[in-house]
Formats: structure tokens, C-alpha cells, sequence
């Protein structure tokens, strides 16, 4: 589909909650993603030439994790997972929005339609080093938040990454 992504252009974005009918998709997405952060992670595909996409699978049968569709006027724009930390905020796993529509609202929207979804306290990661997640989700954790959040460092559980660790609770409507 042919479609003029630049700012503007796009009318209305959604997201929503898909069950395992949906896993194929969101199984396709994930590798554009995995491929996306390749030059960060270093990460590579098998010989078949795909992904590995850890524990997928828990996002469409575990209590409390969801996996979501963004559109963009109806059309497929990216993905969302999402899951619960045991501290007990609720956390954005992935997040994608394709090449085609980034800098174009949809991500922004997007995020801020998820985040309002369940209102209480979230936390985004990101990895350091990659300088535009930084600042999408942190202009994404003003508009929800106000100045209600905050922003530290992590390592990851095996030690080879540094996060950036950003906290908010989204308030009620």
C-alpha cells in the first residue's frame, strides 16, 4: 500500500489487544524489529534466516501480558508487548513502529494510547547508546506524565547491556 507517511498524513492510529489468532503477525513484526536493533544487540539471524524471538509465546497465554497491533488509518503500523514486572509496575517489553511511519505521530500516539489503556504505574526501558528511543520515550513520558516520572540506568539481567529505566504512573481519566 502506497502511502504518503510524512507528518500529517495520518488521521488516525489505533491499537489494539490481539489473541494467539494474531501470533503470525506479530511473529513477522518481531523479525523487523530483531533486524531494526541488530546494530545495537548484535544480533543475527539463524541459518534459516530468522530471528530468534525469546518467549514470545508468553505474551498471548500468561496472565497480565499482552500483545498489541498498532494501525495507522487502518493500516498495520507496528506492534506493542507488553507484561507485568514483578515489582508490579506493568512494562512495555517491544515496541515498533515501521521505518515508513516513524517521525510521522503514529509512534507517539500509539504510545500514549497504551500507556492511558491501564492507568497506573509503567516502566519503559531503552538501550543507552540508542539516542532516538531516548528521546521518543521521553517526550512520550511528558505527555502522559507530566513531570510525574523518572529516568535511571540498568544493566541487564546478563550484564552485557546498559538500559536506560524510565518510570510513570499514567493517572485515571
Amino acid at each position: 500500500m502506497d502511502r504518503d507517511p510524512s507528518p500529517g498524513a495520518i488521521s488516525h492510529v489505533s491499537i489494539e489487544r490481539v489473541d494467539t489468532d494474531h501470533r503470525p503477525v506479530i511473529d513477522r513484526l518481531c523479525q523487523l524489529e530483531r533486524h531494526d536493533l541488530s546494530w545495537l544487540m548484535g544480533w543475527l539471524p539463524d541459518e534459516d534466516g530468522v530471528f530468534e524471538v525469546p518467549s514470545l509465546d508468553r505474551f498471548f497465554t500468561e496472565p497480565g501480558h499482552g500483545a498489541h497491533l498498532i494501525r495507522a488509518d487502518g493500516a498495520l503500523a507496528g506492534f506493542a508487548l507488553t507484561r507485568p514486572l514483578a515489582e508490579g509496575p506493568q512494562f512495555i517489553h517491544s515496541f515498533f513502529v515501521v521505518r515508513a511511519l516513524r517521525r510521522s505521530g503514529v509512534g507517539r500516539t500509539a504510545a500514549g494510547l497504551l500507556l492511558r489503556e491501564h492507568p497506573g504505574p509503567w516502566a519503559i526501558a531503552f538501550l543507552e547508546g540508542y539516542e532516538e528511543a531516548g528521546r521518543f520515550w521521553r517526550v512520550v513520558a511528558h505527555d502522559v506524565a507530566g513531570e510525574a516520572w523518572r529516568e535511571s540506568q540498568r544493566t541487564s539481567p546478563d550484564g552485557e547491556h546498559q538500559f536506560a529505566w524510565i518510570e510513570l504512573t499514567v493517572p485515571s481519566a
